[in-house]
């Protein structure tokens, strides 16, 4: 297919350059990942959008249950008594709430809110089951979905229904609390990097951006290719903030009636958003190999000559043999060139092309999408050499990604200099920070820009706050946010 038809091929997807949101959801509905429900705010997940949610799941629960963690499932109606046993928590939630007020025709005593999140509905549960130390830890999880009732939406990044994992447990310390929190944070970093080749940011949220409820939030935060954060994932130390207030407790070492000490953790389908955002281009989806539903796609050449079909099937069976991720695309109704376009354009790592002349020179065309080469490679042993070839398409797509977020933080030494740069050329900011809330939430009422993070890394970038000239006491993390 030529230069024109290609450029046809693409025409429904707007540039990132001219507008980069409106590119966002040209790609989406494109590659036919979601569609829009009836409900405004509340998406479609289709086949293709959920097998890369299936494979994210897939990670994480294997990485949960390595880590002794349980799943288990609670109901997505929660009373409005339990919700408002923690004020802190309902007040941080209280405008998002969708609420449930007839069953059939008649009125509910109580109204029943629609989970935003479960910490309420576990805690409950948890004053009713634990009774000694020797019971503990509750380590466990659910997945399911939730509602949040948005005023924007924009799929996958924030939709009013959103599926999740949330992860709720106990512990006898609070030191087993702060292990157990920063393992599962350590976890969605992985997650990040060696699945989606995401690299993140890692650190604690400020007392203004925690979560309502929360003693202390941890965060991971990427960065998208228009200079504007995602928050990925967050976890929580509730220190016994929950326990006590929904009367959580057990008979101690000692025979007196203690607290446990708890955590929440959660990542949901905005991690699909900010892949795109991160890895996509103007011809649509890049997908890291390690997520993508298809790893590699056969398209053979002149198949209806002898024996290509045939040598493709084997092809086929020899990448599958490998654990490779293989379709082999024998579909007479369209012709090679268009799904070479559809193939690019969904994101697929690696297609391989296969004609009879290539077959008589024991070789096949290899094409990547995430640089878009293209050369020839033997077919002998060519099964491990694409098992190299996934490994190396995931270490290159990480290692762009960081090299742009790089290119994408700065630093300054004026509150000017910092609310030009956000104009100019958004992206992470580096700074100082005196720990004052009051001077954190008038930096983001004049400019929008928020603190992601204290990042665990700490770097000394000067002793004052830039802000309002204080003496600093943290170096932090700054951006715009989705």
């Amino acid at each position: 297919m030529g230069k024109n038809k290609d450029k046809e091929f693409v025409k429904d997807i707007t540039k990132m350059e001219d507008d980069f949101p409106q590119w966002y959801t040209d790609v989406i509905k494109k590659t036919d990942l979601v569609d829009y429900s009836p409900v405004k705010g509340f998406m479609v997940i289709k086949p293709y959008g959920y097998a890369l949610w299936e494979n994210i799941q897939s990670f994480l629960d294997r990485r949960f249950k390595e880590t002794g963690h349980e799943n288990c499932y609670f109901p997505l109606l929660i009373p409005e008594s339990l919700l408002n046993k923690e004020k802190e928590h309902v007040e941080g939630f209280a405008p998002e709430v969708a609420w449930v007020t007839h069953g059939g025709d008649e009125e509910l005593a109580e109204r029943l809110c629609v989970r935003p999140t479960s910490e309420t509905i576990f805690c409950s549960m948890y004053s009713k089951w634990l009774t000694s130390y020797r019971e503990l830890p509750y380590l466990y999880n659910q997945w399911c979905s939730v509602v949040r009732w948005e005023k924007t939406t924009r799929p996958f990044l924030r939709t009013s229904e959103f599926l999740w994992q949330e992860g709720h447990t106990l512990h006898e310390t609070a030191e087993e609390a702060q292990t157990e929190t920063l393992k599962m944070l350590s976890v969605y970093k992985e997650m990040a990097e060696d699945l989606l080749a995401i690299p993140m940011i890692v650190g604690k949220k400020s007392e203004k951006e925690k979560f309502a409820g929360a003693e202390s939030t941890y965060t991971i935060e990427a960065l998208m290719h228009d200079g504007k954060a995602l928050q990925s994932g967050t976890s929580h130390n509730f220190a016994q903030h929950f326990s006590k207030a929904f009367d959580i407790n057990f008979q101690g070492r000692e025979g007196d009636l203690e607290y446990p000490h708890q955590t929440s953790w959660g990542v949901s389908t905005r991690l699909i958003g900010g892949m795109i955002m991160v890895h996509g281009d103007n011809r649509g989806l890049v997908l890291p190999p390690r997520l993508a539903p298809i790893q590699v796609v056969i398209v053979p050449i002149a198949q209806k000559k002898e024996g290509v079909l045939e040598r493709a099937e084997e092809l086929r069976k020899e990448l599958a043999s490998k654990g490779i991720r293989v379709k082999l695309d024998d579909n007479v109704n369209y012709s090679p060139g268009w799904k070479f376009n559809e193939y690019e354009m969904k994101g697929v790592p690696i297609r391989i092309e296969i004609g009879p002349r290539d077959i008589e020179n024991g070789v096949a065309m290899v094409a990547r999408r995430d640089n878009l080469e293209k050369g020839p490679v033997e077919l002998d042993g060519i099964g491990d050499g694409m098992v190299k070839l996934l490994d190396q398409i995931h270490d290159d797509m990480l290692n762009r990604a960081r090299e742009s977020r790089d290119a994408k933080t700065f630093t300054f030494e004026t509150y000017d200099e910092f609310k030009q740069k956000m104009e100019e050329t958004p992206g992470f900011a580096k700074t100082m920070w005196c720990g004052d809330r009051a001077c954190e939430e008038s930096v983001k009422t004049e400019t929008g820009v928020s603190i992601r993070c204290i990042p665990f890394e700490q770097e000394n970038l000067g002793d004052v706050c830039p802000f309002c000239g204080k003496p600093a006491k943290h170096m932090v993390y700054m951006a715009k946010a989705y």
